[in-house]
């Protein structure tokens, strides 16, 4: 996504105070657009503008995407992932490059925020806690950076089909 395509407009702020239910804080760019082309997924600062740490870079707004993802997460699967994290080398690693690229991509923002320094989200680097963190993140950074964030996104329906997401 260009940088341009990235800066959240007047429109996109109230298409995700819409979809959240309330005044979106501090948002830095749309990391991620539904194929109905509105907001999914938000980037936001290691430090919000009330000087809260925040490490949820990449958090998603569409109401039809987190609500989909809730419902994966409800069949066992951070388990069984968590799992496999534990027996699988090859896994453990990539997820951990996972989490070392959530974090530079955060970092490149260059807000100092000792409080979070190497805290990425959903449980990485070694384990799965919070799939809407995972998902956020592969369908910001694109596929094969985060493998969990994949497998569950490719588990998803088409949550943009049949409604928009606003």
């Amino acid at each position: 996504m260009s940088i341009e395509s990235r800066k959240a407009t007047e429109d996109d702020l109230k298409t995700i105070e819409n979809q959240l239910g309330r005044t979106p804080r501090d948002v830095h760019a749309i990391s991620y657009r539904c194929p109905c082309g509105k907001a999914a997924v938000v980037e936001t600062p290691p430090r919000l503008s009330n000087g809260e740490p925040f490490p949820t870079f990449y958090y998603a707004t569409c109401p039809r995407l987190t609500a989909a993802i809730s419902t994966l997460e409800t069949t066992g699967m951070m388990e069984e992932m968590t799992s496999r994290l534990e027996t699988d080398a090859e896994l453990a690693g990539a997820y951990a490059a996972a989490h070392d690229d959530y974090i530079a991509a955060r970092s490149a923002l260059k807000i100092d925020v000792p409080e979070i320094e190497n805290i990425s989200a959903g449980g990485m680097p070694n384990r799965v806690k919070c799939l809407h963190s995972l998902i956020a993140h592969s369908l910001s950074a694109g596929p094969g950076v985060n493998p969990l964030g994949d497998e569950a996104l490719a588990e998803l329906p088409e949550w943009w089909k049949h409604l928009s997401c606003e």
